[in-house]
């Protein structure tokens, strides 16, 4: 029996704590589809979240053996299966998260345990809210660190970090006119921060790690428009009149109210601009625009090459706003990429190591566990040395 992607997908949201009562009763539809004479199936009333998962956890597991009648081997399995043949698959569920482990170059297993520990002797906190204000005058405010309450002034703007730890900007109830002086700032994250910004038409702004917006403190004119680096969503609010502009590099995205995400990562191979909701026009220089409906991605090469794609998983795009890495069939260098940006960790590779996974990993836990659970392959070793990882097959 091969597991459906679906499948796969509400088992990772299963674990990560985030799947809704529709989602649940489609997995447990799937759940009780399948005979299975070993394990028990039976609900049971007092039973808590944790061996529910344990019992799934045996289930699966004996239902992707039982694909493989002449398997041998108590710790580990091969599959001989045409199908597995073609590529390798490996499921895990622990952690709170679960992959598909892919290496065509290698017969695929099941790990039933842990292997010993690795070599982790330190251990690095995930990140958290930490950006750097900087005004139009060219002072900063370190915003993690900086109390509740009006920051600073500039013209009929008031700067205020609210209760929540973010920062918004307001206008002190005057009218603003296309003759106001253009204050600019800059609200940068370093590796291991992210922030949220509200502008001052309303319109929020999520900067995940080492990202920046440059903005006015006030829109004017005929348009609204920002420069970013990194990554960002946003959910602008409309305005028919004036138009909101983002700047990556040399792409720019304009809408008119709508929730997008750009990720504009120099050590990333591309620009990367995901549509949950409205429509947006992407333009690079030389080429016509592309105009994206919810559930489209622009993804602009290296070279400026617009390519449009459907039904891209628009959940994966924005995951990190919502405290996980997702990915399908992601290879683990574009991983590693994301968890150094939100580790502050360099990576460093020792030896050829190709290998993709599908699947969640919760942004919440130390960098121990992070590399503990990839290790579970089997194929892949980290060591932890100062603020470096050491990456070996």
């Amino acid at each position: 029996m091969q597991l459906p992607q679906n499948i796969l997908e509400l088992l990772g949201k299963y674990f990560s704590g985030t799947i809704n009562e529709e989602e649940k009763n489609l997995l447990d539809e799937w759940y009780h589809s399948f005979n299975d004479a070993e394990v028990e199936v039976q609900s049971k009333e007092d039973e808590t979240g944790e061996q529910l998962g344990e019992r799934m956890k045996a289930r699966l597991l004996q239902t992707i053996h039982n694909e493989n009648p002449k398997s041998t081997g108590k710790s580990q399995r091969k599959w001989q299966t045409p199908a597995a043949a073609a590529v390798g698959v490996l499921l895990i569920l622990s952690l709170g998260l679960y992959f598909i482990f892919t290496n065509d170059h290698a017969q695929p297993q099941i790990v039933k345990s842990p292997p010993a520990q690795t070599n982790l002797k330190n251990d690095i906190a995930p990140g958290g809210n930490k950006a750097v204000l900087t005004l139009a005058n060219g002072s900063t405010i370190l915003l993690d660190s900086i109390s509740t309450g009006v920051l600073t002034q500039q013209g009929n703007i008031k700067i205020q970090k609210l209760a929540n730890g973010l920062v918004a900007y307001k206008i002190n109830g005057k009218q603003i006119t296309q003759n106001d002086e253009a204050f600019y700032n800059t609200i940068s994250t370093p590796r291991g921060g992210e922030y949220q910004v509200t502008l001052s038409d309303g319109t929020k702004v999520w900067l995940n790690a080492a990202s920046s917006i440059r903005f006015p403190v006030v829109f004017t004119g005929k348009e609204r428009k920002v420069v970013i680096t990194g990554e960002a969503y946003f959910e602008v609010v409309k305005n028919k009149d004036m138009p909101f502009k983002v700047e990556a590099n040399s792409t720019e995205i304009v809408d008119l109210g709508t929730h997008f995400n750009v990720n504009a990562y120099d050590d990333e191979s591309s620009i990367k601009t995901t549509l949950l909701e409205g429509k947006v026009k992407v333009s690079v220089p030389n080429q016509s625009p592309e105009f994206l409906v919810p559930g489209q991605q622009a993804d602009i090469n290296k070279q400026g090459k617009i390519k449009v794609l459907d039904n891209v998983d628009t959940d994966e795009a924005v995951a990190w706003m919502h405290g996980h890495f997702q990915f399908k069939s992601a290879d683990l260098q574009s991983i590693l990429r994301q968890i150094a940006r939100w580790y502050d960790v360099d990576i460093v590779y020792e030896g050829n190591v190709d290998l993709h996974f599908t699947g969640q990993l919760n942004k919440n836990l130390n960098v121990s566990k992070v590399f503990e659970t990839l290790s579970l392959t089997n194929e892949v070793h980290f060591k932890i040395e100062d603020k470096k990882i050491i990456v070996t097959p």
